[in-house]
């Protein structure tokens, strides 16, 4: 079968992507290697959606509704892994590990990965003390001291969230202001579970079979300090995203690995489009990948109606 409309990854911007084709009458399908809701999933509060009063809304819980409202409008979704994607000429081709896929159109909505510490030995602590999910790993560290890496909005919101279930939490930053908006702020500094260890940085992590040792680098004066907990203890980095577009290079336009569009969601290869995090942008936000979907949606609609 050769649909429509090929839309890769269902986060936001790929099922509003997926809403607005389907209602409009394309055939679509949307691909995507791992759980719904992208990089959203991983929120456990949702608070600056327009329109979202629902008491304990998560991530995960408004894009599962996004989802069940774009297949009762016609959209398929699969799960798969995508290996390679010929982009040009009129028909699409997307090859997975279980199958090819075909389309007229593809929407690009793959978003964005979180970016590592950048400590020694970090990778050999990834699942057993370092963690880039506290929604999915919060409850592991209850009565443990966390540290949480970033200064931005999401480090400072899943600081917040931590507390439900650490000790202690503690916002480790290379800087001595945050740069998470003030109402966001307002709650850390107002948390008396939360401290700072400003002007600092992880250097090197440590353990046996989980993480009970680190050391923290001061940016200013360069002086090293050592923290460690027998019991172990939780280390959460939010340092920002990496776009996932690896696959795409090469064959389309790109800047600091995001993907270029201009304000109707087109890229520079003719019936591909690309929505959310992974495109460049200056708000990566829900209400925005929301948007974004809509607009290229509705772009492979009129370029598909033009060719009819």
């Amino acid at each position: 079968m050769i649909y429509d409309c090929i839309i890769l990854g269902a986060g936001p911007a790929g099922l509003s992507a997926a809403l607005y084709a389907a209602r409009a009458g394309l055939s679509v399908l949307i691909l995507e290697k791992g759980m719904t809701g992208g990089q959203i999933s991983q929120t456990a509060e949702i608070e600056n959606y327009p329109g979202q009063t629902i008491e304990g809304e998560s991530g995960i819980t408004l894009t599962e509704r996004m989802l069940t409202q774009a297949k009762g409008f016609g959209a398929e979704k699969k799960r798969d892994t995508v290996l390679s994607v010929e982009l040009h000429g009129e028909i699409k081709r997307i090859t997975g590990k279980k199958a090819q896929y075909e389309a007229k159109t593809v929407i690009i909505a793959t978003g964005a990965s979180p970016k590592p510490i950048g400590c020694k030995n970090e990778s050999e602590f990834v699942g057993k003390g370092i963690s880039y999910c506290a929604t999915c790993d919060g409850a592991l560290y209850r009565g443990r001291d966390v540290y949480v890496v970033g200064g931005g909005d999401s480090a400072v919101e899943e600081a917040v969230f931590l507390t439900r279930f650490a000790r202690k939490v503690t916002i480790i930053h290379r800087r001595d202001t945050l740069r998470a908006v003030k109402s966001i702020q307002d709650k850390a500094f107002s948390n008396p579970k939360i401290e700072f260890l400003w002007d600092s940085t992880v250097d090197e992590v440590a353990g046996d079979e989980v993480l009970t040792s680190m050391y923290i680098v001061n940016t200013k004066t360069s002086e090293r300090t050592h923290i460690s907990a027998d019991e172990g203890f939780g280390l959460f980095g939010f340092i920002g995203l990496s776009p996932n577009t690896q696959l795409f290079e090469g064959q389309i336009r790109m800047e600091d690995g995001y993907i270029v569009t201009d304000e109707d969601m087109r890229t520079d290869i003719a019936g591909v489009f690309s929505a959310g995090d992974v495109r460049k942008k200056s708000l990566r936000q829900v209400i925005t990948a929301a948007a974004d979907g809509a607009v290229a949606a509705m772009g492979c609609f009129r370029l598909l109606d033009l060719r009819s």
